[in-house]
């Protein structure tokens, strides 16, 4: 039988609500519950995440730094960046972490290819990298065998503040974003089209929730 996907368009939220939120779904959800992508964007912030080090935040400035739950070291989110994350029930997949961090990579490489753009994953840095640059990272956290957090994909954005810290760790690592690869696409745009490579690789039917407008500051 497929499993159904229920995808949720967020809008532009708080990145601490988000979480809470993803904490507390994942905390009360039931062997029976229906997985979910929630699709959102957030005011500029970095994150630091488990294996983070804070000497690894060089800069941050007026930009707030939260330490969260979520596996990798530090990266930053802020407007024109698609972040998905993925609330799903692992154990009922039949597939592990490693096995949704590929999942999550070969989306978007397999998004980009068939946009022209030669993309790869790196499993020693998890994320997906065009020509050495970062243009997706990966962060995730299994509770009860299931997950939450997930991928960030650079699309039109603002990436001088990734220039204050070391990329989940690496200091010096370049990124890089769909705008200038040549992919003038909006973020709303991207995160239907990617969702559903996403979805196929894991054999989901997908179901669109109403879409959520706004921003929170």
């Amino acid at each position: 039988m497929t499993a159904d996907l229920r995808i949720r368009e967020l809008g532009c939220r708080d990145y601490r609500s988000v979480w809470q939120q993803m904490q507390q779904f994942t905390g009360l959800r039931s062997p029976t519950a229906v997985d979910e992508l929630w699709l959102v964007q957030h005011p500029p912030v970095f994150t630091l995440g488990q294996a983070g080090k804070h000497e690894h935040v060089l800069d941050p400035g007026d930009i707030p730094v939260i330490s969260v739950d979520r596996g990798g070291q530090v990266t930053y989110h802020g407007p024109g960046q698609l972040l998905a994350y993925v609330l799903l029930d692992l154990r009922r997949l039949g597939i592990g972490v490693r096995a949704l961090v590929e999942t999550l990579e070969l989306s978007v490489t397999d998004w980009l290819a068939d946009r022209g753009v030669i993309a790869a994953g790196r499993r020693e840095a998890p994320g997906v990298y065009v020509d050495g640059a970062k243009i997706a990272a990966l962060g995730l956290r299994v509770k009860r065998g299931c997950s939450y957090h997930g991928l960030s994909f650079n699309v039109d954005m603002d990436l001088e503040p990734f220039s204050r810290i070391n990329p989940c760790g690496y200091a010096g690592m370049p990124v890089t974003q769909l705008r200038d690869l040549g992919i003038d696409t909006s973020l709303d745009e991207v995160a239907r089209s990617w969702s559903g490579y996403f979805a196929a690789r894991l054999g989901y039917n997908q179901h669109y929730l109403p879409q959520s407008t706004g921003c929170d500051q």
